[in-house]
């Protein structure tokens, strides 16, 4: 017997979006739409195009919307969606086989390939697996935000080829990205204070710092360009600004702070830095590379 497939698009203001995500699952047996009360058109458009729509109240991000979601669905079969994804030819047969004819794996990995500012950015956001696909209790989402889903059973990862990636519209504008830094940087604040994190002025320096490194260096931001040094310096930022509310949150509480002290965690800081340009000081290196990029 053919096995069915459920499709779950969690949305909160979506109406961009909405359409082009259904119409690429337009072969699903069963397209829900788990709306977070939404105030454009989302709703409208979804039951338009024909989706079953639910609601779940707003909390900002998508986690414990996925699991009421999945508790919902009729079919074996689970396909998730964000609204700002769409799925292409290749992956679509690929999928409607797997259904079909699968019977030894329980999820499955897909590779994503996120379009951020109008490009294609790989340095660190690819092949940025996604569990997306699996049979019906195999896979949950915690209730934190950006949580790793849990998994039973047996997993298959799709090759690392454009052709089966899931196509994500990511990041489309400065704006955009600082209103979504601003909606997750508080509720991560938030969680590091459920966590007993204190706030200290260091982290200012470092946690910023550390990423700038990691992202541009370590994960070969600059592989792309001027977009890759720009995502860099956004995300640096937004571990700055999560540090921020951190501080917040503990009513601005007043700290000693001297030159010195300043001094020092600076110095600190640019030994990372001083490492990465020994690393890349060779001829053939990959600072000669980085170059290149640039001119």
């Amino acid at each position: 017997m053919d096995q069915k497939i459920s499709v779950i698009i969690n949305t909160f203001n979506e109406e961009k979006n909405i359409e082009t995500a259904l119409k690429s699952v337009s072969f699903a047996d069963e397209v829900i739409v788990c709306d977070m009360n939404s105030q454009d058109n989302t709703v409208e458009i979804a039951k338009k195009s024909g989706a079953q729509v639910i609601f779940y109240k707003y909390t900002g991000f998508v986690e414990p919307a996925r699991n009421f979601a999945i508790s919902k669905v009729s079919n074996p079969w689970i396909l998730i969606l964000d609204a700002d994804e769409r799925i292409e030819n290749e992956l679509r047969v690929r999928i409607k086989e797997i259904v079909a004819k699968t019977k030894n794996y329980d999820f499955v990995k897909i590779p994503r390939k996120n379009i951020i500012f109008g490009k294609w950015v790989k340095s660190g956001w690819w092949p940025d697996y996604q569990i997306r696909l699996f049979k019906k209790g195999k896979v949950t989402w915690g209730d934190k935000i950006h949580s790793q889903p849990k998994t039973l059973g047996k997993g298959l990862s799709l090759p690392t080829e454009e052709k089966y990636a899931l196509i994500h519209n990511n990041y489309q504008s400065i704006g955009q990205f600082i209103e979504r830094m601003n909606r997750y940087t508080t509720i991560e604040a938030d969680e590091l204070e459920k966590q007993k994190v204190k706030f200290e002025w260091k982290y200012l320096i470092e946690k910023p710092l550390s990423e700038f490194l990691s992202r541009f260096f370590a994960n070969k931001g600059y592989q792309d360009g001027l977009h890759g040094l720009v995502l860099s310096i956004l995300q640096a930022i937004s571990f700055f600004v999560v540090y921020l509310k951190v501080w917040e949150n503990s009513k601005f509480r007043q700290e000693d702070l001297t030159i010195a002290d300043f001094q020092a965690e600076i110095e600190t800081g640019g030994k990372g830095v001083n490492y990465w340009f020994r690393q890349i000081s060779g001829k053939n290196s990959v600072f000669s590379k980085l170059l290149k990029v640039f001119k």
